[in-house]
């Protein structure tokens, strides 16, 4: 019988160095795709030198990614690529990507790229075995060599698989061809048509691909929204979920966050609220910087007031602001402001402002985080002001809302982003509640009520809670003069 030492010695860990070597052998290498977001949630990119199947119904951008797939190598990777259509011909896929700034035929002239159309006839195919598809092997072939490439594209099999009637070869085929892609060391992405209970047509090329991505066009309520979820990845842990994306004008933006970690920094400094009473309220110093501000009451109470104050201190202070707007246009903001002494123009054309409006119901909350997300990144603001997120419930429940609202302000603080939202409540009811219920994710709230004396109505305002400083338990009354919000320093009984 052996002893418990003896015993030891059968389940010992391997020296560190060991595991490391273990480790690093484990490592698959990824090739960057260059696609915002897409690298981040596949840990770095597609496999390298592996074959990669990208399925999905008609309209849902399965050639815009792989396209893009290949512009970004070709641009700042330095890899040039080839693009097989064996749908569209090279003249209208060049026209169909230049609106999103991929000049084609400038890099085909610049030998970064080769796109070439092949039209596959019934008629021109002979079923004799191994060979059937060999001259596709030699004129892929010989633009690899040509150019150099290490990135293919093939869009989409569907059409090639028009051309066999036997099963058997088909799925020889289909194997060969991966297999050839793999000997000649380029990355390859493949594009299929998605069936009705396989991930596509033939249901064959996600069993041989080393990658699979399912792209979803999907409809609810009249509201649409493009989302990813990669199915499979050999060899490598990826995000599983489904992740929001948007196509426009600069090509494809994947949404990586689902749910963030409370790992992030915070900051000690703080910045002004914009109204010198409410700063004095707050400690006399204002808001922590890259912390979330809730700002809630009924229609009419001052809630975009408060939230045009901030903005215009933030901007006085030389820094970027991003304003989402979802009930007023930029123009109809400016002008309702300037009643209150608030003048904005100047920081807007000073670039220091930017107001983006639109209405909540015009696309899916996946698509307006997408876009937000998008703007986030390219402003690159010290704040960022929603108002109302309560009209966000049009475009989804209020769960979907909130879980869109947590995955936006917990990116936000990791980017250490001061964000201001405001809540509309219903009017006439005592609401120490948000409707959405992120009351409890914000790091400030402030409550703005009605009041209703000698015949008058009014508005107050109070600190419901602002962690981590010593903050006013008053109750002061909230007026809007020509010189902007006034706050009387008389607490009020309501």
């Amino acid at each position: 019988m052996k002893s418990t030492q003896d015993n030891a010695t059968f389940t010992a860990e391997p020296p560190a160095s060991e595991r490391n070597d273990r480790s690093n052998h484990r490592e698959l290498p990824r090739c960057p795709t260059g696609i915002e977001g897409l690298d981040e949630i596949t840990g770095g990119g597609l496999p390298l030198g592996r074959p990669t199947l990208i399925a999905g119904a008609a309209g849902c951008g399965k050639t815009v990614f792989a396209t893009e797939f290949l512009v970004r190598g070709a641009t700042r990777y330095g890899e040039p690529g080839i693009f097989v259509s064996f749908e569209e011909r090279s003249e209208e896929l060049a026209r169909n990507v230049l609106s999103m700034g991929f000049d084609l035929n400038d890099f085909e002239r610049r030998n970064l790229l080769v796109v070439d159309h092949i039209a596959i006839e019934r008629s021109e195919i002979e079923e004799t075995g191994e060979y059937d598809l060999e001259g596709l092997f030699i004129r892929i072939g010989h633009e690899i060599d040509r150019v150099g490439a290490k990135r293919v594209v093939l869009d989409t099999l569907e059409s090639l698989f028009s051309g066999f009637e036997s099963a058997s070869i088909l799925r020889a085929e289909l194997r060969r061809l991966f297999r050839w892609l793999k000997d000649k060391g380029v990355t390859a992405v493949i594009t299929g048509e998605r069936g009705d209970r396989l991930i596509t047509r033939q249901g064959l090329e996600e069993y041989v691909s080393d990658c699979v991505i399912v792209l979803d066009h999907r409809v609810d309520a009249q509201i649409s929204t493009r989302r990813l979820r990669i199915v499979k990845y050999r060899g490598a842990a990826h995000g599983t979920n489904e992740y929001p994306f948007l196509i426009d004008e600069d090509g494809v933006t994947v949404v990586p966050i689902t749910s963030a970690q409370l790992d992030h920094q915070v900051s000690s400094e703080r910045v002004s609220t914009g109204v010198l009473a409410l700063d004095e309220m707050m400690g006399g110093r204002g808001y922590y910087r890259g912390s979330s501000v809730l700002v809630s009451g009924a229609g009419g109470s001052g809630k975009t007031s408060l939230a045009a104050s901030f903005a215009n201190a933030t901007c006085r202070r030389g820094e970027r602001c991003l304003y989402f707007a979802f009930e007023e246009s930029e123009a109809q903001l400016i002008r309702n402001m300037r009643s209150i002494g608030l003048e904005l123009s100047p920081w807007i054309d000073r670039g220091l402002l930017r107001v983006h409006a639109a209405r909540p119901s015009l696309t899916g909350l996946e698509t307006h985080l997408a876009t937000m997300q998008k703007l986030i990144r390219d402003h690159a603001p010290r704040a960022v002001i929603l108002d109302p997120i309560s009209n966000l419930i049009a475009a989804g429940t209020a769960l979907d809302t909130r879980a869109m609202l947590l995955r936006l302000m917990d990116d936000m603080k990791r980017k250490g982003i001061t964000a201001f939202v405001n809540d509309l409540t219903a009017g006439g009811a005592f609401h120490e509640a948000s409707d959405i219920g992120i009351s409890s994710l914000t790091d400030t709230w402030l409550l703005l009520r009605d009041i209703e004396r000698r015949g008058e109505r009014s508005h107050a305002l109070y600190v419901l809670k602002s962690r981590g400083m010593k903050h006013s338990n008053q109750i002061r009354e909230f007026l809007l003069s020509d010189e902007g919000v006034v706050l009387r320093k008389e607490a009020h009984t309501l």
